[in-house]
């Protein structure tokens, strides 16, 4: 009985509230993806994954729960590292991963205490924490790609003015 009302008050709090409202924005309105191809060079996916903090705390700070935590900051950074594939590639990718829906049901399946949920992110948890550390290195590595590609177009375009300048004025 007592689990039945912790599960009950966990599904009735603010914080659930917020999190599912943010799974059906983010994934079934594609606003995740819509605002990334809106927001270029990745600034639109990292501003999203904002939106992820609410699941890193209530899975941490609620739940108690390290595997589910390293879980979730793994479904995050994943949906990062898909959005800055570029080329609108990552864009459109970014609507079929949809991370916010993933984090919900691991948390769901955590608060209903289904076992298979529990057992599958217990015993993937040192494999999400290597994936965190790879996907980590990915978005600082694409990160880094971009500032090239930028600075190198800034060269180039500095280049042509300065031709021009020279061109037409004596």
């Amino acid at each position: 009985m007592n689990r039945e009302k912790a599960r009950k008050r966990l599904q009735e709090s603010n914080s659930y509230a917020n999190m599912q409202r943010i799974a059906d924005w983010m994934d079934r309105f594609y606003v995740d993806a819509v605002v990334g191809m809106l927001v270029p060079y990745g600034v639109g996916d990292i501003i999203m994954a904002v939106f992820s903090l609410v699941y890193v705390y209530f899975s941490f700070v609620i739940l108690h729960s390290i595997p589910l935590t390293l879980a979730i900051i793994n479904n995050t950074l994943r949906d990062i590292a898909i959005g800055l594939i570029p080329f609108f590639i990552g864009d459109i990718l970014d609507f079929f991963h949809q991370s916010n829906r993933q984090n919900m049901r691991l948390i769901e399946g955590f608060v209903n205490g289904d076992r298979s949920t529990i057992h599958e992110v217990n015993s993937k948890a040192v494999q999400s924490l290597v994936m965190i550390l790879v996907l980590v290195i990915i978005i600082v590595l694409q990160i880094r790609i971009y500032f090239f590609i930028a600075d190198a177009v800034i060269n180039i375009f500095s280049g042509i003015g300065d031709l021009l300048y020279q061109l037409f004025i004596p």
